[in-house]
């Protein structure tokens, strides 16, 4: 992983792979470069996924049966591993963004002052992920 915003620490992301992962994949099936190439998009090029690790959290997501992989079938060019979420997957996304929210509410009121920021460091944005539904 690398982080190429110094306002970030690659320790506060990296427990965050899988989820990561897991979002991209609730959009659409899809493979390591083009997962990594959105993340980077997405993060304004601040984060990349080493190949060690986006392939290393592949492997551990399979062997949890959390995604599922099957080759493309590109007419040109080198063949494809493509990835995609799978029931126990959605479970797993969707458990790890509310502990997500409930950990970027509790680390916004210990760190910041409700006065410094104009709006209540409690509130959170309504997120919606096609398939995922949030417990209120």
């Amino acid at each position: 992983m690398e982080v190429n915003d110094l306002h970030i620490s690659a320790d506060v992301l990296r427990g965050y792979t899988d989820l990561i992962i897991l979002r991209q994949l609730a959009k659409k099936d899809s493979y390591g470069y083009q997962i990594n190439r959105e993340v980077s998009a997405v993060s304004d090029g601040s984060l990349t996924f080493r190949e060690a690790t986006l392939y290393t959290a592949f492997r551990r997501l399979e062997e949890a049966g959390s995604i599922e992989s099957y080759w493309g079938d590109e007419q040109t060019g080198a063949r494809r591993r493509y990835y995609r979420l799978t029931e126990k997957g959605r479970d797993q996304l969707q458990e790890g963004t509310e502990t997500w929210l409930r950990t970027r509410e509790l680390l916004n009121r210990l760190i910041l002052d409700q006065n410094d920021v104009g709006q209540s460091v409690t509130s959170s944005p309504v997120i919606t992920i096609p398939g995922i539904r949030f417990r209120s």
